[in-house]
């Protein structure tokens, strides 16, 4: 039986009224949030993140937290490339174990000589050292599956568009472009082993991001991700230590206010309020905020020189971030490029940079492709005289009974 929307409808009327009678309240503490960024002490603020615990993320201040940034305009000739990618999971139902990755690049140039050369590239990964990380220096492995083979992914981007990055004239500038975030959010906090993020970071995403940034010292490359829509409170959670909201000399906030239930401490004025819906009200079409540090554990622990950063753009249809590395934030000509290319190519997408919209028609693995891939494992199979066994379980979800 399929989803009873009858049933479900009453439910969904219910939440939207009551999300429009609290309209009033959160306009309210957006208020609080806006002026609370536009008068805050940035160095107070940072000092005092330093010497706290709190219980949320974020984010590292450097010397301002509410100026606008007008982009400087973008250059005639210049590169983008860009990668996306989607998967296969590990399928248990499936008699072959394996997983496919496929990624999605696009190399652009604008300009006097304009080209385009897209493409993608899927793998099947099925060989048995293909299914786990093995420890460096020991015997112990982790199988890849699930959010680590989603983080796996990641890291291959990352490596494919390093490779991409060799293709490019050095003469020109040229934006690295990737979809999502450049943090490994999916290493965090999921038990994985130690290993496993050395596995990962140290010895695939951070050669990558080394060999861009090695490259970025003899030619005009930058790097960055874009995130749609980000759900990111970094900056307000950094808010939230305000002297008019956080009274204490350091916050340590289980101990100071861990007996408060949420509502009753005086920084949740702030809760519920993303940094998407500070810079929503604050940024003009064009222009991006200050640039921040990620305080992330994942970060740094492990990306050494390649820290991230990041900041908030409106590029006219919607309120993005857009993530960069420490070598980038820290030189006003690479965040001046990188703001003004990153803009360029969300006029040519419509609100949405062209380049990533490509990378990911190339990457996208459809209902249908996931259907065909089950149907091609099946029939290889067979045809090798090998067992193609399923559970009873999926077999029972693709037979109709009545």
């Amino acid at each position: 039986m399929s989803l009873d929307l009858h049933k479900v409808a009453s439910q969904v009327e219910s939440v939207a009224s009551d999300l429009s009678n609290s309209q009033a309240t959160w306009s309210a503490k957006l208020k609080i949030a806006v002026d609370s960024l536009v008068t805050a002490n940035p160095r107070l603020i940072e000092q005092k993140r330093r010497n706290s615990r709190s219980t949320f993320l974020t984010a590292g201040i450097d010397d301002s937290i509410g100026q606008k940034h007008p982009s400087t305009g973008f250059p005639t000739d210049y590169t983008v490339l860009a990668v996306d990618g989607s998967h296969i999971d590990v399928d248990r139902h499936l008699a072959l174990k394996c997983y496919l990755i496929n990624l999605g690049t696009v190399r652009i140039r604008y300009g006097n000589n304009p080209y385009a050369v897209l493409s993608n590239e899927p793998r099947l990964y099925s060989a048995e050292e293909e299914m786990y990380l093995p420890q460096s220096e020991g015997n112990r492995t982790q199988i890849l599956e699930g959010n680590l083979l989603g983080a796996f992914r990641a890291v291959e981007e990352m490596n494919a568009i390093s490779l991409l990055a060799d293709q490019t004239d050095p003469n020109v500038p040229t934006l690295a472009l990737i979809d999502g975030s450049l943090i490994l959010w999916s290493l965090i906090g999921q038990g994985y082993p130690d290993f496993v993020r050395g596995k990962l970071i140290e010895e695939i995403f951070l050669p990558a991001m080394d060999k861009l940034r090695k490259m970025a010292l003899s030619q005009s490359l930058v790097v960055a991700s874009y995130i749609s829509l980000p759900r990111s409170s970094d900056l307000v959670n950094a808010l939230r230590l305000d002297e008019r909201y956080c009274h204490y000399n350091s916050a340590n906030c289980d101990i100071n206010c861990g007996h408060l239930k949420l509502g009753l401490r005086p920084c949740d004025n702030l809760t519920g309020i993303t940094d998407r819906d500070i810079f929503d009200s604050l940024l003009e079409p064009g222009q991006r905020s200050d640039t921040f540090a990620s305080t992330s554990s994942v970060v740094r622990n492990y990306y050494g020189e390649n820290q991230i950063h990041f900041f908030y753009l409106n590029n006219g249809s919607e309120i993005s971030r857009i993530e960069i590395p420490s070598w980038v934030a820290r030189d006003n000509l690479m965040l001046d490029l990188t703001h003004a290319i990153v803009l360029n190519q969300c006029d040519k997408g419509h609100g949405y940079p062209l380049a990533l919209a490509e990378a990911h028609e190339q990457a996208v693995i459809t209902t249908s492709d996931r259907e065909q891939f089950r149907i091609l494992v099946g029939n290889a199979l067979s045809r090798n005289n090998l067992h193609n066994d399923t559970s009873q379980k999926n077999l029972s979800k693709r037979l109709k009974w009545l």
